[in-house]
């Protein structure tokens, strides 16, 4: 099984890394309406900041859940 067939697994029958998966993809469309932006303000260069920590976060848990599921089997 590759990675995406993994991922597409696991969207299906594991609600932790669905929701994962969803967090992560929101971080990148609230990250793509900051860029888009000529300037920013300080305020909105510290939520880019969060954004990415955060949008990394949630790959890290997610790619630890796929390596679960990779172990179990």
């Amino acid at each position: 099984m590759d990675e995406k067939q993994l991922k597409e697994l696991l969207l299906r029958e594991n609600a932790e890394f669905r929701k994962a998966h969803d967090e992560h993809q929101g971080c990148e469309k609230a990250l793509e309406s900051i860029r888009a932006k000529p300037h920013l303000t300080e305020a909105e260069a510290d939520e880019e900041r969060e954004l990415k920590k955060r949008k990394l976060a949630l790959k890290d848990r997610m790619y630890h859940i796929m390596l679960e599921r990779v172990r179990q089997n």
